[in-house]
């Protein structure tokens, strides 16, 4: 099929989900990959695939940059030759932190669409909703988390502060060096990266071609409409163009001279085994995260700024298991069998992009989702879906538009 209906240029979650409700909306469909569905390059695979409710925290928080040389710092900013980097951060310091209801409802979503589509099938294995511990090592941060235990469940997130003997009945394999916990019953998590193969395969059931190892290179252009997708495995000539290739995404479009207000940022992911909490479980202070696998567990954290580098720095997984000790100690000398590290594509309002790319008639973009792209891209992949058929979106499509940061517009407002 080298002339679909939609062209998904993209096979992570965020465009596996895109084919996905375009399918379901009855045209044809065809995803372009890099790499393998699923494979070490893709940003969806290595990570602990936390789902659900929690977690909606923008990026931007306060004091987040006057720490941004620091290499252990919550988000290190690695000098470098890029003209896009101080722009980027200058957006990311004056974000505006009033995105959380508009994140939750698109992750509430989300949860929605994938408890259906995991309900049965091949998919239902690779999704688990038993709840998710926020540990807590200080008595500053445990009392922060308890006062913000009203706010969030007036938003609707069912949380509520554990006392000691709750959380041992919880976990009772582990043993916690913390002041208190917090837990949301809506925690849930995906099964990565079984859960893309699946979905992938459940794609190709309902008649979306999926192409592996094959990479968008160039772009025939006549006037605002993309005639031709050229690849590395041959040419394709699509009606619709959706770019959904994660990180990648703003070199992409800069051969259609767009220019995105997107930055990669490196996390790390290291996989244990043996001893593993029963549920999801986040290390609050740190931010970091602990999935359950079939035999250990998953420990994804880290946000760095260092360019389209995917290497994996040893020095930051030492952190991630000191980390793990502090609030786990017979975890303290647990050994990594797996370290994975990739690229998430952030934009400096943590809001991703979804809609039409001006001036184009015919390009849309969905990317930006940054570290929480599994709990949005099903949400974002049903609004792309809607806006490229030209239906009633069912929610709010302007905080996500890619124009948002473009001068024109900024001075026109």
């Amino acid at each position: 099929m080298r002339d679909p209906d939609v062209l998904v240029i993209g096979g992570g979650v965020v465009g596996l989900f895109c084919a996905y409700h375009l399918r379901r909306a009855g045209v044809s469909v065809a995803v372009l990959e890099r790499g393998p569905v699923g494979g070490p390059q893709s940003c969806s695979a290595g990570n602990t695939g936390f789902i659900g409710t929690h977690g909606t925290a923008p990026l931007a928080e306060p004091g987040l940059l006057r720490s941004a040389l620091r290499r252990d710092g919550p988000l290190y900013v690695k000098p470098r030759w890029d003209f896009g980097l101080p722009r980027w951060l200058w957006y990311l310091h004056r974000a505006d932190k009033g995105v959380v209801p508009v994140l939750l409802d698109l992750k509430k979503r989300s949860l929605e669409i994938l408890r259906e589509v995991c309900a049965s099938g091949r998919l239902a294995g690779t999704y688990a909703e038993p709840g998710m511990i926020v540990a807590y090592r200080t008595a500053q941060g445990f009392e922060q988390a308890c006062r913000a235990v009203p706010t969030l469940a007036a938003r609707g997130v069912p949380m509520r502060v554990l006392d000691p003997a709750e959380l041992s009945d919880l976990e009772p394999d582990l043993e916690f060096d913390i002041c208190g916990a917090t837990y949301n019953e809506e925690g849930a998590y995906l099964r990565v990266p079984d859960f893309l193969r699946e979905l992938s395969q459940a794609l190709q059931d309902m008649g979306v071609e999926i192409h592996p190892h094959t990479e968008a290179v160039d772009f025939e252009v006549a006037g605002r409409t993309l005639r031709q997708v050229r690849t590395t495995r041959g040419d394709f000539r699509p009606k619709v163009v959706v770019l959904a290739g994660g990180a990648w995404s703003a070199r992409c479009a800069r051969k259609l001279d767009i220019e995105m207000l997107l930055q990669p940022v490196k996390g790390h992911a290291v996989t244990v085994r043996g001893t593993a909490p029963r549920r999801p479980l986040t290390l609050g202070e740190d931010r970091v995260a602990i999935a359950p696998t079939g035999d250990g567990f998953r420990i994804g954290g880290v946000r760095e700024l260092v360019g389209l580098d995917s290497s994996v720095s040893r020095h930051r997984v030492d952190g991630m298991l000191r980390t793990v000790g502090r609030y786990l100690p017979q975890l303290e000398h647990a050994a990594p069998a797996e370290v994975w590290s990739g690229l998430r594509p952030t934009t400096p309002d943590s809001l991703p992009f979804v809609g039409r790319a001006e001036p184009y008639q015919n390009l849309y973009i969905a990317c930006g989702h940054g570290h929480i792209g599994m709990g949005l891209a099903p949400a974002s992949g049903r609004l792309l879906a809607q806006l490229v058929a030209g239906e009633a979106p069912d929610l709010d499509p302007v905080p996500f538009r890619v124009s948002r940061y473009d001068r024109r517009e900024r001075h026109q407002r």
